[in-house]
């Protein structure tokens, strides 16, 4: 320890540069322990002030910069002794050497780094570093207005990360004050564009850039409309209660591109940054003044320059015309029509190889994108909905393959295995995973009638074969009935429900007729309905995608057949009995043990009172009699 740091002190501007160079090199390969606090601040400072004054005279020139702040960076990772970097004046120091080597991009970086380092081990270096003293929000938001180098947005970004994930009066600042006439909102759109075309053409750190972005994006998006002043506009209160800014209106188009554009990912379907962008684009209200943009078919170019003019076009596209809203939404790869596109129908179970087929569906679109690093995309349309569904097919058809059960052993190991080759924390869930998307499409849902209608086709399609049970099913619908009934993925079980609650209108009676009183018993008990809907009394006289789903006659010449309120699948031809009538006595007593688990689960839960457990009834009346 006292070794290393004496062979420093030693050093002079007359030592070989090659012993200089061994030096600093032996600092960065020691281990942690080398170094104990004192020597650890010791080396720290001594570092920055000969960084400070170097040049053709001095101990460090400034060919040694970037190997001398490495190890900067690497005695600042460990918090014990490194208190030093979080002062003003050693802040100061690193934002000037950051600028002062901006043609050298390893040696930028690597000051920028031991900043990021600082903030994320030292929180009220936060405060310090945006302070009038040290100014480092100005200096760091025109570096990263300036970057071009996927290494230095992502480390610019993480800064801003770290000085916005608490709510602050710097938040309003930096989306409200302009530098050199760009707001910070301006300068993660065109920055999430530019990262996109570095992904596209795979180069080192694109994605970890974006990934940043998107955090501070999410973090401006989730802390700035709360801030500010006045009453939520009407906009803000239509989608519910959300609480939004036309400030940060622009961030929309530049995040839906990517989430339309970002090529697929192997093994796992959903990884950064496309996980971001589904949590990011959860918080932004699908209101009056963004429905265009949202279901436009025909997005904003790349490279926009102003966010405060696409906020102005995008008031003028809503209160001028309704139509952009209301026109047939054509294609996907990856936002409100009131006529439905043709939905995707199929009768067969999906397999395995439909992963394949459907990340080809996804990235057919993208062709023209990958084949040029160009920064405008192609002249196609998109289709937020299309996009959505796409994905939600291929994840769940890649994590719960066939008719497997969600909560089985081999689904999470499977899962663990994924994560641990893909270096995702090992404390990620599939709940964490694939929850957001299932949230992003309810919303969409709510907030569009034609997406409920087309939610509804694609996942219980006039031609629905219920000659079987429909919680067997080896695709989507299946899945989803039987992501109801798990116990190990609680947040994505509630998900599915609130999905396919709000794709059928909120209306209980509509629920139940398409999936089964017997799927959806615990969803209803939770929203208030204690007992089965009655059936609509006509397929004719109910709605009108309850009518096309429950009526097999609607695209063929086949008689139509009564549907088992209870299981959701076919009752026997002409049978007029009761819903248990066409069922053996082993699958009466499965349905009676799915019953007493359900209900045993919600009274375990506090959910219903022990005296409403129907199935306790039962037994305490068959004991006393």
């Amino acid at each position: 320890m006292a070794d290393v740091v004496q062979k420093y002190i030693e050093l002079s501007s007359s030592t070989p540069r090659l012993q200089v160079s061994a030096v600093l090199q032996s600092i960065i390969d020691a281990p942690s322990f080398t170094f104990n606090q004192s020597s650890r601040a010791e080396l720290i400072r001594l570092l920055l002030k000969d960084l400070k004054s170097s040049g053709p005279k001095s101990k460090l020139t400034h060919k040694d910069a970037a190997q001398a702040l490495t190890a900067v960076k690497m005695l600042g990772r460990d918090l014990s002794g490194s208190k030093p970097l979080s002062e003003a004046g050693n802040l100061s120091t690193l934002l000037n050497l950051s600028t002062l080597f901006k043609d050298d991009p390893e040696a930028c970086t690597e000051a920028l780094k031991c900043i990021a380092n600082a903030l994320f081990l030292f929180p009220d270096a936060r405060e310090t570093l945006i302070s009038k003293e040290v100014g480092g929000g100005d200096i760091c938001m025109s570096m990263l207005d300036k970057a071009t180098n996927p290494a230095q947005i992502f480390t610019l970004s993480r800064i801003f990360f770290l000085l916005t994930v608490s709510r602050s009066s710097f938040i309003p600042r930096l989306v409200e004050e302009k530098r050199h006439g760009r707001t910070i909102a301006d300068i993660i759109v065109a920055k999430l564009d530019l990262t996109m075309v570095s992904i596209l053409a795979g180069a080192k750190f694109a994605k970890e850039a974006m990934s940043d972005l998107l955090k501070l994006a999410f973090n401006i998006l989730l802390h700035y409309p709360k801030m500010v002043d006045g009453e939520p506009s009407v906009e803000a209160k239509e989608e519910l209660n959300d609480p939004w800014s036309a400030k940060l209106e622009g961030l929309l188009p530049p995040l839906l591109r990517a989430y339309h554009t970002l090529p697929p990912t192997f093994p796992m379907p959903l990884a950064a940054p496309l996980t971001h962008i589904i949590h990011t684009l959860i918080i932004i209200p699908v209101n009056t003044s963004l429905r265009p943009i949202w279901f436009n078919t025909n997005p904003p170019a790349m490279g926009r320059p102003s966010i405060s003019s696409q906020t102005s076009s995008s008031r003028k596209s809503s209160t001028t015309s309704n139509s952009a809203s209301n026109s047939p939404v054509l294609g996907s790869p990856t936002l409100e029509p009131s006529e439905s596109p043709e939905p995707r129908r199929s009768n067969t179970p999906i397999k395995s190889s439909t992963i394949d087929r459907a990340l080809s569906v996804i990235s057919a679109g993208r062709k023209s994108l990958s084949r040029s690093p160009s920064p405008s995309p192609p002249s196609s349309s998109y289709d937020v909905f299309q996009r959505t569904h796409d994905l939600l097919e291929v994840t769940f058809s890649h994590h719960f393959p066939d008719n497997s059960d969600p909560d089985s052993q081999e689904v999470r190991d499977a899962f663990k295995k994924e994560i641990e080759a893909a270096g995702i924390p090992s404390d990620t869930s599939l709940d964490d995973v694939l929850t957001p998307l299932v949230v992003l499409c309810t919303r969409l849902c709510l907030a569009d009638e034609s997406s409920r209608l087309r939610m509804r086709e694609w996942t219980v399609p006039p031609e629905l074969d219920r000659t079987h049970p429909l919680d067997e099913r080896a695709d989507f619908l299946g899945r989803c009935i039987r992501l109801l009934g798990s116990v190990y993925h609680p947040r994505l079980k509630d998900a599915i429900g609130e999905m396919l609650y709000a794709a059928c209108d909120s209306d209980a009676t509509l629920l139940s007729s398409l999936f089964g009183y017997g799927h959806v018993a615990g969803l209803l008990f939770n929203k208030g309905v204690m007992s089965a809907p009655a059936p609509p009394p006509q397929p004719s006289q109910s709605h009108s995608s309850s009518s096309s789903a429950l009526d097999p006659s609607s695209s063929s010449n086949m008689e139509q057949r009564e549907i088992n309120p209870i299981t959701g699948t076919y009752a026997p031809t002409g049978s007029t009995a009761s819903a248990t009538a066409d069922m053996t006595e082993e699958e009466k007593e499965q349905e009676m043990e799915k019953l007493f688990v359900l209900f045993d689960r919600l009274e375990r839960s506090g959910s219903m009172p022990a005296s409403q457990n129907p199935m306790r009834k039962i037994i305490e009346k068959s004991m006393s009699s």
